[in-house]
């Protein structure tokens, strides 16, 4: 059976630890595309983008895919035979979702000494969507058919909202978040009435986080409202990519500029400077007069590869450029992501590691 749980307010549990995404993964989980309202006229290439994730992440790991149905899964498995992917590396699981973003619908992978246990936040679609339901159900089933134990977290009596890309981790304590995601009450507010003090217990309590850092905005045409993953990340245990905007006239020019100011004096876990590399922004992605979310920070850290989301601008290779530089232990990847990004999100949003 498995063992489901919450855990008390009173005090950290040291043994947790939240690795960090470099670290060796058992698996990646990727929800198979389905709604195609989520690209609205520019659904049919985004298969093959997906196909192109699988195909570089399964190189180094298992990849589980979470498909609708056996006619769902049969269509995902002639894409990916198109693609000349070797199937054996490659597992289906039928759950109905209301969308394909396991970034954040899914569980927080927490080390428990030895043991893997599944932290479950309550998702409740970025506090913005009503069509949630069945994404929340996720973490649930993934402790059932994996056997792994669930924590339900919970703080002042109520779970907690949290979702995965609205923080990033070095793996050794040290966690970066926004303000303008967690703490906002009037846009998006997750956990009304939650304090900076709040969310650090609960980061203590289930994450085994003892430092905290906050930025403040995110970037423009974020759906999220300020989720870190599209603008700030470690890439190891002592050095973040910090996306930075050169044009002065461009709305992200000053938040992003403020970040970094924020940064100066950031220490880590250990009282020890963070090493904080300028990242660069491609030019705005605008499709039908909307801004879209489009940052070389969505990247993902495979056990084969760092897969970059690129959008046909000069500085895609500038980017990638920077993360070889910085994580020389496996190739780095551009993914085209033109299109996927009108999704509202790219690479890091779609996929969730579960460490070994």
């Amino acid at each position: 059976m498995v063992k489901e749980s919450t855990a008390s307010n009173s005090s950290t549990n040291k043994n947790y630890r939240l690795p960090a995404e470099w670290e060796k993964h058992k698996t990646t989980w990727l929800g198979w595309c389905h709604n195609k309202e989520d690209w609205p006229g520019k659904y049919a290439p985004i298969p093959w983008v997906y196909s192109e994730i699988v195909k570089h992440i399964s190189c180094g790991e298992k990849v589980r895919i979470i498909v609708e149905s056996k006619e769902h899964e049969k269509k995902a498995r002639r894409v990916l035979s198109s693609a000349n992917i070797d199937m054996a590396d490659v597992e289906f699981f039928i759950l109905k979702t209301d969308r394909g973003w396991m970034r954040d619908s899914g569980p927080a992978f927490v080390k428990n000494n030895e043991e893997t246990i599944l932290i479950n936040f309550k998702f409740n679609g970025w506090a913005k969507y009503s069509n949630y339901k069945k994404d929340e159900k996720f973490p649930a089933f993934v402790s059932r058919k994996l056997g792994l134990s669930r924590t339900i977290a919970e703080h002042n009596g109520r779970q907690v909202v949290l979702e995965g890309g609205s923080i990033d981790c070095n793996g050794r304590g040290t966690l970066i978040t926004t303000e303008e995601c967690l703490l906002d009450e009037k846009t998006q507010a997750r956990n009304p009435g939650f304090t900076k003090k709040d969310y650090e217990d609960v980061f203590g309590k289930y994450l085994g986080i003892s430092n905290t850092f906050w930025l403040g905005k995110g970037i423009a045409g974020d759906d999220t409202h300020g989720h870190v993953d599209d603008l700030c990340r470690f890439v190891n245990k002592n050095t973040v990519v910090l996306v930075q905007e050169k044009n002065q006239t461009d709305e992200n020019y000053i938040p992003l500029k403020e970040n970094k100011e924020r940064l100066k004096d950031f220490k880590l876990e250990d009282g020890s400077s963070i090493e904080v590399v300028d990242f660069p922004m491609p030019e705005p992605v605008i499709f039908k007069r909307q801004r879209l979310p489009a940052s070389y920070a969505n990247f993902y850290i495979s056990n084969a590869a760092v897969l970059v989301p690129t959008f046909n601008d000069a500085n895609d290779r500038i980017a990638l450029g920077i993360l070889s530089e910085l994580i020389t232990d496996r190739p780095v990847v551009g993914i085209h992501a033109v299109d996927l990004v009108w999704g509202l999100g790219t690479l890091h949003c779609l996929t969730h590691e579960q460490p070994v």
